[in-house]
């Protein structure tokens, strides 16, 4: 008898139904087609042993299975379950009449339990937007699923369940949950505060800024001067992010399984911090089969890199391309696959090897060919896409003994909210731009004009300072959002000299 069932495959962030065929017929045999992964070829033995376990048994028929459509590689022991319930349908041990009305997915244990899979979200919208009645999985997975109105989410804790719904004996309740109820009820407390900062004002200020225009920003000091706990404190600022963000943010983490058990939509903002020796695909993203890497993983959020220069250069080089279009494309022969990665940048590093140039009392320890060598590390086309780039000073002990809290999140917040929807409004014809720093150079001289005051101030200290011709532009951004923070249209000389103060890495006896 020939049976079909339906289960799901995630290319990228999108998922594609996958039509798995299961004839039985006279002969002996196990014959899985279609392109099946080894963890696939693997699960009659999963599946012998959880029927077994469970009352139900293989047939001792030739049994057939093709995954379709055949040419399309399939990846992974969440088709256990598909497979399963195809087997007995065609077997006759269970009548199952509505089975081509879901999509069937999950790993068996032994004993006929299931574990978590990858993907529900994407693979629940692509089974709403086909016309399935539901999605059976997991009950690990069932809050994910549960996100997509119009599709009943059943979450199971093993096959004995699928098999009484579908025979009729017993019923699964759907799960039904508001989304945006969920999404604004269950926005959590951030576990970092810019209140807990002590001192560097001036720098709370720049990630203030940064935070409001979506500049990317670079700190350099020395070793305890905190800027890894200024990093860690940025998303705290950022605008919340709105329904739609959290739904492409959630697939994203859902096709890499970094979903909590039991957790449904992400409402904050991810923070990921990969250590300095990273490769290139975990970083960028790819592999045999492509799995999206920090880059995308930080997508709406913050992608932070601790001490640049230990980070190897070619993997800092292979930024460039999605820094610059918000997107990671990995092609392989048969198919191409699209991330997202719009992230803010923030960047953290030594001023020398040693850490404490140009500190006298240790300005000794390093040479200037050391030097050279250690900046030399991060290229300038790199350096083109930081915008902000920003010195932090050890704190002294006066202030960190002072009882005082700083600024909370919070307020500085509201200030960047504020910021965020005065330039929505001003780029709400542009469809690629949504906040400064997506501005290119025609837009750049459009919405950053100046006048006679500012513009010589600027070219005053672009020659004394000797400020690269690659600073220009950043200025011209970040002078704008400072503008902006201020709500106002026009972009007078304290907005420049401020926006300037911000380029320490272009001053010559940086990187020259």
């Amino acid at each position: 008898m020939l049976v079909k069932v339906f289960g799901s495959a995630v290319f990228g962030v999108e998922a594609t139904t996958i039509t798995v065929e299961v004839n039985i017929d006279k002969g002996i045999g196990y014959h899985l087609v279609g392109l099946p992964d080894n963890a696939i070829k693997e699960s009659s033995y999963r599946i012998s042993a959880a029927l077994n376990n469970n009352g139900y048994k293989l047939p001792g028929k030739k049994i057939t299975l093709n995954m379709a459509p055949a040419d399309m590689r399939k990846e992974g022991s969440a088709y256990d379950l598909t497979l399963a319930i195809g087997i007995l349908s065609a077997s006759h041990q269970i009548k199952a009449t509505e089975i081509d009305k879901y999509i069937i997915m999950g790993e068996l244990s032994l004993d006929g339990s299931l574990q978590p899979i990858r993907g529900a979200l994407p693979i629940a919208i692509k089974a709403r937007e086909e016309g399935f009645k539901g999605f059976i999985l997991p009950k690990q997975n069932v809050k994910e699923a549960a996100i997509v109105d119009g599709l009943d989410a059943l979450g199971v804790e093993n096959i004995q369940e699928v098999i009484d719904f579908f025979e009729g004996t017993s019923t699964i309740e759907p799960l039904v949950i508001d989304t945006r109820k969920e999404f604004y009820e269950t926005m959590e407390h951030p576990e970092f505060d810019f209140a807990d900062v002590k001192g560097q004002e001036s720098i709370k200020r720049c990630m203030e800024i940064a935070a409001a225009g979506g500049h990317n920003i670079i700190l350099i000091g020395p070793p305890g001067s905190g800027k890894t706990m200024l990093a860690k404190r940025l998303p705290t600022i950022l605008p919340p992010m709105t329904l739609n963000e959290a739904l492409e943010t959630t697939k994203i983490h859902s096709v890499v399984g970094r979903i909590k058990a039991h957790s449904g939509l992400m409402n904050q903002r991810p923070f990921r911090s990969p250590h300095h020796t990273i490769s290139n695909v975990a970083l960028v993203g790819g592999g045999s089969y492509p799995q999206p890497g920090e880059i995308s993983l930080s997508h709406n959020g913050v992608l932070f890199l601790d001490e640049l220069p230990e980070f190897k250069r070619e993997v800092l080089e292979v930024m460039r391309q999605p820094l610059e279009d918000r997107e990671v494309t990995i092609s392989r022969a048969r198919f191409t696959v699209t991330y997202p990665s719009s992230f803010m940048l923030v960047a953290s590093m030594n001023p020398s090897p040693s850490g404490y140039f140009p500190d006298d009392a240790q300005a000794i320890s390093t040479s200037p060919q050391e030097m050279q060598r250690y900046l030399s590390k991060i290229s300038g086309p790199l350096l083109d896409r930081i915008d902000i780039h920003i010195e932090v000073q050890p704190v002294p002990f006066e202030k960190l003994t002072e009882e005082r809290r700083g600024e909370p999140s919070t307020d500085i917040r509201r200030r960047v909210t504020k910021s965020r929807e005065y330039q929505s409004e001003r780029f709400k014809e542009i469809e690629t731009v949504h906040y400064n720093a997506q501005m290119n150079v025609k837009q750049i001289r459009k919405y950053c004009a100046l006048n006679d005051e500012s513009k010589s101030l600027l070219k005053n200290a672009m020659d004394r300072l000797n400020l690269s011709a690659r600073a220009y532009d950043r200025i011209l951004k970040v002078a704008r959002t400072i503008a902006d923070l201020e709500t106002t249209e026009h972009i007078s000389p304290n907005h420049i000299a401020e926006a300037i103060q911000y380029r320490s890495l272009d001053r010559d006896g940086w990187l020259g």
